[in-house]
């Protein structure tokens, strides 16, 4: 199951690799409802972007929800419902690739997650996109440590 191509350049194995999941010996096999998720994703947003800029990594796709919990993420992460990929390309920098997205895609929510203006490598980019359409609402987010907490910040650079 795991090699399923789920467009011209990205399957899913891609999407369930885990070295957290390996490590601490969790299966991370999303249900035929996940993957048909995360198959809308790549489709709406992350082949398009492949076509347009190069290669994708996907640093995180779809987490169950026991990996999910052992990494300490919400438990409304898009990542257990297969809408979420964390990702970063090559040839743009994160903050220009967020930029982007904004302008040019539907989605659920876009956060610049510890990306600086200093370094454009830094940090990578989570897009997430409701299939269902209903809560694809545009936000927009980046990330900020305030007195050593992480907080989602409306925008997607101060």
């Amino acid at each position: 199951m795991n090699n399923i191509q789920l467009s011209k350049n990205f399957s899913l194995k891609e999407f369930i690799k885990s070295s957290t999941a390996t490590r601490l010996g969790i299966l991370n096999t999303p249900q035929v409802a996940e993957i048909i998720a995360i198959t809308s994703l790549v489709h709406i947003i992350l082949q398009p972007l492949r076509s347009k800029f190069g290669p994708i990594k996907i640093n995180s796709g779809f987490r169950c929800l026991e990996l999910n919990t052992a990494i300490g993420s919400s438990k409304t992460s898009d990542h257990i419902k297969g809408y979420a990929a964390d990702i970063e390309c090559p040839s743009i920098a994160n903050l220009e690739l967020a930029k982007y997205i904004s302008k040019n895609f539907n989605f659920k929510q876009l956060i610049a997650e510890f990306v600086t203006k200093q370094d454009p490598t830094d940090g990578w980019i989570h897009i997430s996109f409701d299939h269902t359409d209903a809560n694809n609402k545009k936000q927009c987010l980046h990330t900020e440590k305030v007195k050593g907490k992480l907080r989602y910040v409306a925008g997607l650079y101060k």
